[in-house]
Parts: structure tokens; sequence; C-alpha cells
């Protein structure tokens, strides 16, 4: 069988890669932009950098800011009406996943009508035309939407997320300025930053995983380790490192998947409006402990490139230890919490069922029954 990888078209990286934009949209004959990006970005003046480009550069834009944390169908659906009232022929989003995920779904929706119906896109939907046009421009070091086929929106009524898998979806320009970035508090800093290791770990483990995924995930594993603690203290290295360390994270887990961890997260963040960071982030280690007997001496590298020292001399039980506890202590270093108090106990069984039914559960390299994922949600109250 074939591996397919799929990377952007374009990206640049590093201080000043913003200035970009302009450029790109011009050579690439974009007139107008619709300019997706969320209300905080908008009211701190982060998004106002690439706008004050776009005016400069002589490129017409319209700004969408009904975006929510955790996107919903509504942002989507009301993205959808703006951009076609806009006659915009691209789109730029900045921001998080959030403003990523929410422009995804506009541009396949827009190159797409018959998919109008937001729920339709669960899965991989079988969509026919690339999306408008999107340059993404990263606000977090954390989700790789700029890089991945991958979104998730949030059905409110029915109290889900879905994750929406589609080739057609990818950004044709991925911005990876970490002077964007330094405007993050420490927060959402730790929390994206975390996601962005759950990322790694989990695409290194998952069922799909290859050599060349193995490349770029360990890479993200030690990049990460070495600087996330760093841009939690906003050190300009640590911001830069964890841009590149996420993005490599978001070029490999595309391609292979991921498992149980962002599974679970998703159904906490339906249920209780977690960050979607900081639920991966707690059950990292938890879902690590749950995966480790069927990783072979994955655990080994894992631990190796998070620091751990004299892992060639150590047996297989004291590597794969050493690796959780690695994350254990990365994520108590920059403040994640251990528990989610948020959990009620009459919810346990809808929720294992809702992680087991997630798309990102297929990846898991070891099965899960209803009772062991319940137990594992139960390690968090």
């Amino acid at each position: 069988m074939a591996n397919r990888f799929m990377l952007n078209e374009t990206s640049y990286h590093g201080h000043g890669a913003i200035l970009n934009i302009v450029p790109e949209a011009k050579a690439r004959g974009f007139k107008k932009a619709f300019v997706c990006s969320d209300p905080d970005l908008v009211k701190f003046g982060v998004t106002k950098k690439v706008l004050d480009l776009l005016v400069e550069g002589g490129v017409a834009y319209e700004l969408y800011s009904n975006i929510k944390p955790n996107p919903t169908i509504e942002n989507v659906t009301s993205g959808v009406a703006a951009c076609k009232a806009a006659k915009a022929d691209f789109i730029i989003a900045i921001g998080g996943g959030s403003s990523m995920d929410t422009s995804k779904a506009i541009g396949i929706i827009m190159t797409n009508p018959e998919f109008a119906d937001v729920r339709s896109l669960e899965g991989v939907a079988p969509t026919k035309n690339p999306c408008l046009p999107i340059i993404a421009v990263a606000t977090t070091a954390g989700t790789a939407a700029e890089v991945t086929i991958n979104y998730v929106i949030t059905d409110v009524e029915k109290k889900r997320k879905f994750v929406c898998v589609d080739p057609h979806d990818m950004p044709v320009v991925a911005i990876v300025d970490p002077d964007m970035m330094s405007t993050m508090p420490k927060g959402l800093t730790a929390a994206t930053g975390m996601d962005a290791l759950t990322h790694a770990i989990e695409g290194y483990i998952t069922r799909g995983a290859w050599e060349m995924s193995d490349m770029f995930h360990i890479k993200a594993i030690e990049l990460i380790g070495k600087n996330l603690r760093k841009a939690v203290a906003n050190d300009p290295d640590g911001r830069e490192g964890m841009a590149l360390g996420q993005y490599i994270a978001g070029m490999g887990f595309s391609n292979v998947g991921l498992g149980i961890d962002h599974a679970m997260a998703h159904t906490l963040s339906a249920y209780y409006d977690i960050p979607h960071g900081v639920a991966c982030a707690m059950l990292l280690p938890i879902s690590m402990e749950f995966n480790q007997e069927v990783t072979g001496e994955k655990f080994r590298d894992i631990a190796k490139a998070l620091g751990v020292a004299n892992t060639e001399s150590m047996s297989q039980e004291e590597y794969r230890l050493k690796a959780i506890d690695a994350v254990k202590k990365l994520s108590f270093d920059v403040g994640i919490p251990t528990k989610c108090e948020k959990i009620r106990k009459e919810d346990l069984d809808n929720l294992a069922k809702d992680a087991l039914h997630d798309a990102c559960y297929p990846g898991n390299p070891k099965e899960a029954t209803h009772e062991e994922v319940k137990a594992l949600f139960m390690k968090l109250m």
C-alpha cells in the first residue's frame, strides 16, 4: 500500500514572515480577502498587523470575527453568508485552530455548495473542489491547522465536536511568524504547546505511523521539549522554537492520524467547553500509560527527545515510565491542571461512547472497550 503525504504549497517561517502575505496574494492574482480572525485578536491589535499590510499593499478585504474558541456550526454558516456578500476570492485566516477551522469550513462550502449543511462535512466528505484559497497566519504554537487537512467544528445542539478530514481544505500558504505569537498569554501558550506535544506523541505511535511521519514527530517532540517552558516565559527564542516545533508536528500527524487522547479531548471540550489544548494535556500521560504496552521501543525515543539521559541503558519498563514522567513534568511546569472538576459521573457513559465514535479514535495503536474509556475519564475526576 502506498503512503500519501500532503503539505502546503508554500510556507514562510521566522520573524517578519507576515511581510510575504501581500506579495503572495498579488502573485496568485487574488483581488479581495475575506479575513477570518477571532474577536480577541481583533480587540488586542494582533489582526491589525495583517490588515495594515493589506491596506498598504492595496489589497481589499472584509473582516469576519464571529468565531468562538470552539467554533460552531453557526460560526461557519454565518461566515459563508458573509463571504458570499463580500465577493472575496481568497481567505486570510488569522489565529489559532478556531479561526483556521472556521476558515476551512467556509472555504470548502464556498466551492462545494452541495455541502452547505455543515454536518455533512463530518469525517472524510467526498468534496470535489479545492476550497477557496486560504493564506493561514498562525498566532498560536499548537494546532498546526495551517498545514493540516483537518478541522473540527462544534455541534452545540448535539453537544459534540466532529472532525472533518479533507485534502481540499489545506491552506495554499502558511505564515508561521513568532512575532504574531508574542502576545499570547501564558495559559494559552502552555495549552497550545501541550496540544502540539500531544500531536507529536500521538502521531509517533498511531497505527498509520511510518518512517517519514516518524522523522517529523520525533523532531517536533525534541523542539517542544526544549522550547515550551521558554515560550511560556515569553522568551523570543522559545517562541520561535515552538512555532517551528508545532508546525513540524502538523506536517506529520495530518498525514497519519492521532488517537484516543484527541478522541477523548474533543468529547471533553464539547461537553464542558474545556480548552482543547488543556484537555489534550491532561489526558496525555493517561493515554500514554494506556498505550505503552503496544509501542515497542518508541517510548525510549520519546524519553530521549524530551531530554531524559541514559535511555539506552534502561529497561523497557524504565524508559516507558521516564517518558510518561517527562510529559507530566513538562505539563506541571507550564501550569496545566491534572484534574477536571467539571466531569460528572452521570456523563461517563456518553463521554465514552462519543470518544469511541470520534474520527481520531481509529488511529489509536490499542483497542479500547467502553469500560476502559470510562476508566480513563475517571482518572481525571
